[in-house]
């Protein structure tokens, strides 16, 4: 396994890169999530996309497609190149409640133009509209679907890797969990960017990263309650580090930021699929903060993790 560690103070201090990202969001005078309403949440959001770089040409096809309660809006990434090619479906971040297509737009174009990998990026539908497990039920659906048009997408279905940031992460687990009980589809590998796998704000990691580093545990508690609403935790597939056989899952990526609260049960997550069984690769990026992969134009330090993608995906099939 790669680089996964206990759950231990931060050693290095926060990339000078994400210092100055730092800085830039609070001269901009952006209040944390759970100060705003969610429409202006959502709005706020779309700031991101001017710290992502300009976008590389690829093929795009906007489609809809059927899900369990409406149509999912897709984007389809087709990089150049003979087939077929992996197939990856990727489930953007945003705590259920913010992020879309466009959040992630940019990197996605670049990772598929690295990865050489059909990529369709899903929809699903956001909190506190759709509680859960809306999202997840979409992300299951829309990887159903994707499975089922590998040929017509001119990817191999034996290549399917499930992927996402964030929230996207904890939905990107919980669809291999889900694939794997249900016998299908095949699931051949996750990549699981800083994911939400637990419901615990209290890690050393929430204690240490609680505020000042983009991503607070304020804000995680609002997320998890926009995306609950008046449930419980007791819904299949919401926490996917609790579930307590984890041997047959697919292997997995698992990337984990120093200065994020999500750091700590990304981690565990990955030692408890190398417990039981699974190919792990994990790394912890240091000195960077949640959610880099939408911020590699501010960060470009971060970009590394393009790479391991890349190499991730390279790694499937063989």
């Amino acid at each position: 396994m790669g680089d996964t560690r206990a759950p231990m103070e931060a050693t290095l201090p926060v990339h000078p890169e994400a210092q100055a990202l730092l800085g830039a969001l609070a001269e901009a005078g952006m209040p944390p999530f759970p100060q705003m309403t969610v429409p202006t949440a959502r709005a706020a959001t779309k700031g991101f996309l001017d710290l992502q770089g300009e976008p590389e040409p690829i093929a795009i096809d906007n489609r809809r497609i059927d899900g369990p309660a409406s149509r999912i809006p897709v984007r389809i990434y087709t990089p150049d190149g003979a087939g077929p090619k992996p197939l990856i479906v990727y489930y953007h971040g945003g705590g259920w409640v913010i992020g879309d297509l466009e959040i992630v737009d940019r990197p996605l174009r670049t990772i598929a133009n690295r990865t050489g990998a059909v990529i369709v990026s899903v929809d699903y539908r956001l909190a506190p509209e759709h509680v859960a497990p809306a999202a997840f039920d979409d992300c299951y659906a829309a990887t159903e679907w994707a499975a089922a048009h590998a040929a017509e997408l001119g990817a191999d279905p034996d290549r399917l890797i499930v992927a996402g940031d964030s929230a996207g992460g904890h939905l990107a687990a919980s669809v291999a969990q889900a694939a794997t009980d249900r016998g299908g589809p095949a699931v051949a590998a996750q990549l699981l960017l800083y994911p939400v796998t637990d419901f615990d704000f209290s890690t050393p990691s929430y204690e240490e990263n609680a505020d000042g580093y983009l991503l607070t545990r304020g804000s995680m508690e609002w997320f998890w309650a926009h995306y609950l609403g008046a449930q419980d935790v007791d819904i299949d597939y919401l926490t996917p580090g609790r579930r307590e056989d984890l041997a047959g899952l697919p292997p997995a990526f698992v990337a984990t930021a120093e200065y994020d609260p999500l750091r700590d049960e990304g981690e565990a997550y990955a030692r408890k699929l190398e417990a039981a069984g699974v190919a792990v690769t994990a790394k912890r990026y240091d000195g960077m903060l949640h959610d880099f992969l939408w911020t590699l134009g501010a960060t470009p330090s971060g970009a590394v993790i393009i790479d391991d993608i890349a190499a991730a995906v390279a790694a499937v099939g063989r």
